[in-house]
């Protein structure tokens, strides 16, 4: 086992090390899928605790000598991220089991940010006010992310978490093992917000406020911004309608 930690939650490590050991047994599921998500109190402080699946047989030889795993880029990336003031759960440890000439799974270990919902939950939760206030300050705060020359490759929906302090909001951007870092040209800006809703009326609030701040045209803005994301919910759709079609000739040779 490899393990590396932040320097001020060093004290965790022998606890952190025995939960990740008895990691089936403990804990509350946030998310059981491809990985797997855990809260687990550990030393009184509640932990978030990603566990990766093991990769296949290429990508263990490639995660060992080739390419750092994602939960190391994870923390790796969080890191930075603190440094330039953009939100995100406190990076703690990464652990990695592997071998002489093999990778197996890794951990990636954070603080557990208890938010009041997600970006996801502002698209389709009728509940929630203020939403075009919140708009707005996400894009300052995606704005803030740009100027830093971070481009957040899943800035999709359930990866924004969102906490209201007095009448403003905070964000968090989680699920971080894919980033790039560079000076970031507008069309790549603008397509960076793609994922995030189906509705136009979103990228009208998003697409003023981000040209306000860059000192561009808000019509242009809003016209390429949601261009760009028509282009990727049919592309999206496109390959949806692929693998459904694959599955049943699939089926059908069965």
């Amino acid at each position: 086992m490899k393990s590396v930690y932040q320097d001020s939650y060093q004290h965790l490590k022998p606890a952190i090390d025995n939960a990740v050991a008895h990691f089936n047994d403990i804990g509350k599921s946030l998310h059981d899928g491809r990985n797997v998500v855990k809260a687990i109190e550990v030393d009184g402080e509640l932990l978030n605790f990603k566990k990766f699946r093991k990769p296949n047989a290429i990508n263990k030889i490639v995660y060992k000598f080739f390419r750092k795993s994602k939960a190391r880029r994870s923390f790796e990336y969080a890191t930075i991220l603190n440094k330039k003031g953009i939100g995100t759960p406190d990076p703690i440890a990464y652990i990695e089991e592997e071998s002489t000439f093999n990778f197996g799974t890794s951990y990636y270990i954070s603080k557990q940010l208890i938010c009041d919902f997600t970006y996801r939950e502002l698209i389709n939760d009728d509940s929630i006010k203020d939403k075009e206030q919140i708009l707005k300050e996400f894009t300052r705060f995606i704005y803030h992310m740009h100027e830093a020359g971070v481009y957040f490759l899943d800035n999709s929906p359930g990866n924004t978490l969102i906490t209201k302090v007095g009448d403003h909001y905070k964000f968090a951007l989680v699920d971080l093992n894919r980033m790039k870092f560079y000076d970031i040209p507008w069309d790549d800006r603008l397509k960076n917000f793609e994922r995030l809703s189906p509705h136009k009326w979103m990228y009208e609030v998003m697409g003023h406020e981000y040209a306000t701040l860059s000192r561009k045209r808000p019509e242009e803005t809003i016209e390429q911004m949601w261009s760009c994301t028509q282009d990727f919910q049919k592309a999206f759709h496109r390959k949806k309608r692929m693998k459904k079609k694959f599955k049943s000739i699939f089926k059908g040779n069965k």
